[in-house]
């Protein structure tokens, strides 16, 4: 234990003193009582002696006493705290198979929906950036505490040719690497990934994207968007137009979550998202920092006070 201010505790050696003069008024009393009875009659007249009770409020007071002169001394003590850091990454699929309507009004407004509903749940503390992929992977926001960028990121998301679901996955790996904690550690991340499923392009598989994330103990979940139905109009040369099937693959997305520890979500809902930020708080530990603890000693000393108080009053109807 540290003090800020350490030399209040020479008010400590009053302590001694008070105790001193205590014992020595003991004495005197005692003598002084001896000179004019008889101590044989004593047990006539006294019906009980009070003994050890008369010295315990006194000796409170001066517990409370020492505690109040720890407590003005500001004293400060290691302890295990919680930490409160953490590094969500939103990785959004912004390819053109998002812009299918099997899911009113489009996959990737539903994607927005799903993803706006996580961030109005993720604690105010945690750090949250944003990826989208189509054709490349891409930085769509830096990991920031501040949730109105966050919105604001989420609506300039626009769909664009490719789906490199893999190179995403491993960016944001290396994004949730790099963050650091105050204290200067790796602070806990996870990804949450939402997408159709599907991989087109890329230099990156899912699976070695998944790899990547396990060695890095960093969890992906992965919300499916969109049902086996989906269609998109693509143009063709000379004005036309064409209709193609866009299927999800759910199977990529649960194999991504499976391999690095994290959750599938095919219809989440507010309940199942919440699990996601849970298992952040889960993996959040503790380190140990010095904290000051003047108000334990403040408030053990008027407990005291009162202890000692309450105990002389109620025994002899007097305060020390």
């Amino acid at each position: 234990m540290t003090f800020e201010w350490p030399l209040v505790l020479v008010a400590l050696v009053v302590l001694p003193v008070l105790i001193a003069l205590y014992v020595w008024r003991e004495r005197r009393r005692t003598d002084y009582a001896s000179r004019f009875t008889t101590p044989g009659l004593l047990p006539n007249l006294v019906d009980e002696s009070p003994r050890w009770r008369r010295h315990l409020p006194l000796a409170i007071l001066l517990i409370a006493l020492a505690a109040m002169v720890v407590g003005v001394a500001r004293p400060h003590a290691m302890m295990s705290v919680q930490r409160e850091e953490a590094t969500a990454i939103l990785v959004i699929d912004t390819s053109l198979s998002m812009g299918a309507d099997d899911v009113k009004p489009t996959r990737l407004e539903a994607a927005r929906r799903e993803a706006r509903a996580f961030l109005d749940q993720l604690p105010k503390k945690y750090r949250l950036a944003i990826v989208g992929f189509a054709g490349r992977a891409y930085v769509a926001l830096p990991p920031t505490d501040d949730r109105d960028l966050a919105v604001v990121a989420l609506r300039n998301l626009h769909t664009a040719e490719g789906t490199s679901l893999g190179d995403a996955v491993a960016l944001a790996t290396r994004i949730a690497g790099r963050q650091r904690a105050s204290d200067g550690s790796k602070p806990p991340a996870a990804i949450i990934v939402i997408s159709d499923g599907a991989q087109f392009s890329g230099h990156t598989s899912p699976a070695a994207a998944a790899l990547k994330a396990r060695q890095a103990h960093i969890p992906v979940y992965s919300v499916l968007v969109g049902t086996p139905d989906g269609v998109i109009t693509v143009p063709l040369a000379g004005g036309l137009k064409a209709a193609m099937r866009v299927p999800t693959s759910p199977e990529t997305l649960r194999m991504v979550a499976r391999a690095t520890g994290g959750h599938f979500f095919a219809a989440p809902n507010a309940a199942q998202l919440r699990t996601v930020y849970a298992h952040l708080g889960s993996r959040l530990g503790s380190r140990r920092e010095s904290r000051e603890v003047t108000n334990l000693f403040a408030g053990g000393s008027a407990a005291l006070l009162l202890i000692g108080g309450g105990l002389s009053a109620l025994w002899f109807r007097r305060v020390p």
